[in-house]
């Protein structure tokens, strides 16, 4: 199939071949006749498969074909596109001006940490789109500002992000302002809970589409691992650039100082790298973009909120300098490579606390990922349990039998263990005082000795006063 064949008027496609495209990836094949139908739309599709074009493209091609509303003002607002962070609103208004620059329709980008002055001008001059973040878009609409009473289409975006960042309330409000009729596109990389039950609030009979399994990983990323020390990951990440194949790297770190580390040790050892952070400006976080998009820096460090936004070709590596707290954080990590049908590869740096965090990511991904032994600092860091966490099978427990032991030929020593590896726990010691028995250290105890002046055992329940109970 042909962008051709996807009944686009021909300023559009005339545009997309400008940029080098001919045939519309999976997403976009199943997106963009349901967007022209005027459906809502629930998309599921990880990063890099071709999201914004699926739904910048028809969006433009509907503005062009309909007229706004009877009684509209001169230049209504008419679609509005919400996003996480500003790196990625940025991306989707240059994806707009790219795709529509054969039509005569303008975008703003509305978005926080700059003064709001310009925004301001530019929303008086009367775009047909906003591309915004929560935060920034509802200030001005409690300063009225910004009416969104002629809308048409909304977009919110990476809808997981906005949960996972805390914005999923502000995102109410926001759609709260929006008239009820109404298109709406809803595209996630995930579904959990949360995300299911809003989509089901604002959708009316929407068009499904999901081009890979939730929660996958792209199948053209090849996945390993580094075992390593903490303290020996800035010499190992050293070593692995020394490798002239890694051409555009993006590391990936779960602090902003962290980050600022990093990078900050990669110029000492003279390889040219930026960091990329909540607390870096717009104008600096836009600066260290552009030298990467352009080459001039090889390696950009991020953190998982910044690193969201960033859509850039040709990204070689990328490399989890730390392991992501939440497992999904590592998908979203290592879709910023192999993008629109591109080849990639991803290493992560695993230190002996962050075993844990892997053993998420393999359940998660439902594949164990290759560990990578030949390099030098190989023996200072932890190891891979002897089981795959994705291939353990859950155990059969026996009502009065106590739980295996973990370790073979080690006594049990009190914390029970479920069937995904993790532990609880332990039970408190057992009770001495006070006039009943002792109560069993565990499951599977030896029973405690009788009670002093050798009265018999106690049957039936626990008299309230000698209750015990589980607090967490």
């Amino acid at each position: 199939m042909l962008f051709t064949d996807l009944n686009l008027i021909e300023p559009l496609v005339r545009a997309v071949a400008a940029e080098g495209y001919d045939v519309p990836t999976p997403i976009q094949q199943q997106a963009i006749p349901h967007v022209l139908a005027g459906r809502d739309l629930l998309g599921c599709a990880q990063t890099g498969t071709g999201k914004t074009a699926a739904f910048a493209l028809p969006i433009l091609q509907r503005l062009f074909e309909t007229k706004p509303n009877s009684g509209a003002v001169a230049r209504p607002i008419r679609v509005l596109v919400l996003t996480p962070t500003r790196e990625l609103a940025s991306q989707i208004g240059e994806s707009f001006t790219t795709y529509g620059k054969h039509l005569r329709f303008r975008n703003t980008v509305i978005f926080g940490g700059v003064g709001q002055g310009a925004q301001e001008k530019a929303i008086a001059q009367g775009p047909e789109i906003v591309i915004a973040t929560p935060g920034r878009l509802l200030d001005l609409a409690q300063q009225r500002r910004i009416s969104f009473r002629d809308l048409e289409i909304f977009v919110l975006d990476e809808a997981d992000r906005m949960l996972d960042m805390g914005f999923i309330h502000d995102v109410r409000r926001v759609i709260a302002l929006l008239p009820q009729t109404r298109q709406t596109l809803f595209f996630s990389a995930t579904m959990p809970p949360d995300i299911i039950e809003l989509s089901s609030r604002i959708l009316h009979d929407p068009a499904r589409v999901a081009v890979t399994p939730i929660a996958s990983t792209a199948e053209k990323v090849e996945q390993s691992v580094y075992f390593v020390a903490k303290t020996d990951k800035g010499a190992l990440l050293e070593h692995v650039l020394q490798d002239t194949a890694i051409e555009r790297v993006l590391v990936f770190s779960r602090t902003k100082h962290g980050a600022n580390r990093i990078s900050e040790r990669l110029e000492k050892a003279g390889i040219g790298s930026a960091a990329i952070h909540g607390n870096k400006s717009q104008n600096a976080r836009e600066r260290a973009l552009a030298s990467f998009k352009a080459g001039s820096t090889r390696v950009l460090v991020a953190t998982d909120i910044a690193a969201r936004g960033i859509d850039i070709d040709g990204v070689t590596h990328v490399i989890n300098f730390d392991l992501p707290d939440v497992a999904e954080s590592y998908v979203h990590r290592i879709g910023r490579t192999a993008r629109a049908g591109a080849s990639g590869i991803a290493l992560s740096f695993c230190d002996s606390e962050e075993l844990a965090m892997l053993t998420s990511i393999e359940r998660l991904i439902r594949m164990r990922i290759a560990v990578i032994e030949d390099h030098p600092l190989r023996g200072t860091g932890g190891r891979r349990p002897a089981a795959s966490p994705a291939q353990q099978q859950p155990q059969q427990r026996h009502e009065g039998r106590p739980p295996r032991t973990p370790n073979p030929g080690q006594p049990y020593n009190g914390p029970r263990f479920d069937t995904q590896g993790s532990s609880r726990r332990p039970n408190p010691p057992a009770r001495t005082n006070g006039p009943g028995p002792a109560r069993p250290a565990g499951e599977g105890a030896p029973a405690a000795a009788p009670p002093p002046g050798g009265g018999p055992r106690r049957n039936g329940p626990t008299p309230r006063s000698q209750r015990r109970y589980v607090t967490s």
